[in-house]
């Protein structure tokens, strides 16, 4: 399968892991680095998204109906349940809520030592030619 995260630049820059890629469950770890934080050495907010929108695009790319050729984020919304410290490494488990032609909608749980993170929900749009 290889690290598909690889093939974004963004979540390479980040570090995103992914573990396992089915069309209907993608999971994925992320280590929380300094230059992920904000201060007093806590995970960023838009890191944590970050991380769940990498995920919920691989989850979409593998379940693209035919004929499309890729898949744009149109909205996410983010619940932020807990903190993560730098050093641990955070895991999203992200799963299909809705799959259609035009869109798809993912949730990503993002956990860390397995206490919630986040929450996230995000449409993903199919992207076809012309």
């Amino acid at each position: 399968m290889g690290n598909l995260a690889e093939t974004m630049p963004f979540a390479k820059l980040m570090g995103v892991t992914v573990i396992e890629a089915l069309s209907d469950r993608i999971v994925g770890e992320l280590q929380v680095r300094d230059d992920l934080c904000t201060a007093g050495a806590i995970l960023h907010g838009g890191a944590a998204m970050a991380f769940a929108d990498s995920l919920g695009a691989i989850g979409a790319f593998l379940s693209l109906p035919e004929g499309a050729t890729g898949t744009t984020t149109i909205e996410s919304k983010t619940n932020f349940l807990g903190s993560a410290k730098a050093g641990v490494t955070l895991r999203g488990e992200c799963t299909p809520v809705h799959r259609g032609k035009r869109t798809s909608v993912w949730q990503t749980k993002i956990t860390a030592d397995g206490k919630p993170v986040a929450l996230v929900i995000q449409t993903q749009m199919a992207l076809f030619p012309g």
